[in-house]
């Protein structure tokens, strides 16, 4: 099965064959994020934790008044790409659970020409609340917003969506899906993808890491956000997050086409609409999981919690002080090296990273910060991790693991098993472009780290 890193590298190819002009490069802005939005704003809020963003919002600026809905959850599906006939089927499967009287479920969708011909073929940005129905094949519910022909690579269409979303059917806990191709952080000069999520073919553009996380703080934030897209779970992009969600669900890997089974994520949340924002995230994180185990397809899934995020620069900032005072150069290259990585060779899994460089010196500094990084990342950090090995066609149920793991990659498997969770940009050469406007890279010494990792 196509991934959406490769529908996402096969979509780039055709789009820059047929573009005349030079691409916009969305990191280098001359204003800025922020002054590309007009008027004053009220500033956003802090996560509502367990008792729900609702709670803040009707208690902090408005009259007291009763709130009905548990939870409102917001699908923004940029179907304007390869990722079209996906679109459509999460739509359906949506619409096996349906909104119901505790829960709103509400997607803004997009279509253009030349992808997929089902469902009447229409093309534009329509809003649904989704009902329930018991045809797979065709969408239901009605369309409650025709917005005609609009960009989902661009942020401000996001914040429009989540605002809208939430005063026409607010509740006391909201979770945002951005549904599409996701890239994490990268910089490919072959396909001119710019980190991101939300890659929209007929405007040629994309939210950028940091247009995501001003798009949550614009919107007021949200209990849970999920990239239901490849690659984003990495504190690269949860970073900018961290103040506008609970908790962030993500993938270090890429993720099937097929992305999220809407069905059997959004049914336990109607049968237990009351539940708690981990609780969901949880249950995002399962659903996924199960479904790609039963489909024997390689996955990680994973949510952490926000509030974690800082001890985590605190830790990482030592562990790094360490490191580059022991002069483990060599180690941290091998280490590297070795280190567990996805589709984009330069992510790898921080805590197997960590592990690696531990696992190769005597330096008693260097082991003690390594191991309180391990812990946090594990204890703290991440709150719920799971992963599918991507099998090699061999036995389903191997009496030896650590052998069958071992001959997983000759026949084109791939070993998960040190997967923790939490991604990390190492490219082992200098950092690309726009790396150090990131949030991360200022609130850590990682720029530093990946700088002094490349020096010859």
């Amino acid at each position: 099965m196509l991934n959406k890193a490769g529908l996402l590298a096969l979509s780039a190819f055709f789009s820059i064959s047929a573009a005349s002009a030079a691409p916009v490069d969305f990191d280098r802005g001359t204003g800025g994020l922020k002054g590309e939005l007009s008027g004053a704003q009220v500033p956003a809020p802090s996560p509502a934790g367990e008792k729900g963003l609702g709670h803040w919002l009707f208690g902090q600026y408005a009259a007291p008044q009763k709130v009905s809905k548990e939870w409102t959850i917001m699908v923004f599906i940029n179907g304007k790409n390869n990722l079209e006939q996906y679109a459509l089927k999460d739509m359906n499967e949506m619409e096996m659970v349906g909104s119901t009287d505790k829960l709103n479920i509400v997607i803004e969708t997009g279509r253009i020409d030349g992808y997929d011909d089902s469902d009447g073929d229409w093309t534009g940005t329509r809003r649904y609340l989704v009902q329930k129905d018991t045809d797979t094949e065709i969408v239901s519910s009605k369309v409650v917003q025709d917005l005609g022909k609009t960009d989902m690579g661009d942020y401000k269409s996001l914040i429009a969506f989540g605002k809208w979303a939430k005063a026409k059917y607010p509740a006391k806990k909201y979770m945002l899906i951005v549904w599409n191709h996701g890239s994490g952080w990268e910089k490919s000069l072959r396909f001119r993808v710019n980190k991101g999520i939300s890659y929209d073919d007929e405007t040629d553009n994309h939210i950028t890491t940091p247009q995501l996380g001003l798009a949550l703080r614009e919107m007021g934030g949200v209990d849970v956000y999920g990239s239901d897209a490849c690659l984003m779970q990495m504190p690269e992009v949860d970073y900018e997050l961290k103040d506008s969600a609970a908790y962030i669900v993500g993938s270090e890997e890429t993720e099937p086409g097929d992305g999220y089974t809407y069905n059997t994520f959004l049914g336990p949340v109607a049968a237990k609409p009351a539940m708690t924002p981990a609780e969901l995230a949880k249950i995002a994180v399962d659903a996924y999981s199960d479904h790609y185990k039963e489909q024997r397809t390689g996955s990680t899934q994973s949510f952490i919690k926000t509030a974690a995020l800082t001890g985590l620069v605190a830790r990482v900032n030592a562990w790094v002080d360490a490191v580059m005072a022991a002069g483990l150069k060599a180690e941290v290259a091998a280490a590297r090296s070795e280190a567990l990585s996805y589709s984009i060779s330069e992510n790898k899994d921080l805590y197997h990273l960590v592990s690696l460089v531990a696992g190769k010196t005597q330096d008693a500094g260097v082991k003690a910060k390594s191991a309180d990084l391990q812990n946090y990342i594990a204890k703290d950090l991440v709150q719920h991790n799971r992963f599918n090995d991507q099998p090699d066609g061999g036995d389903d149920n191997p009496d030896d693991w650590d052998t069958y793991r071992a001959k997983l990659s000759r026949w084109g498997g791939k070993d998960y098993s040190e997967s923790h969770g939490i991604a990390v940009y190492l490219p082992g050469s200098a950092a690309a472009e726009g790396y150090s406007e990131l949030a991360w890279a200022a609130a850590t010494k990682w720029d530093e780290f990946i700088a002094w990792d490349a020096a010859k």
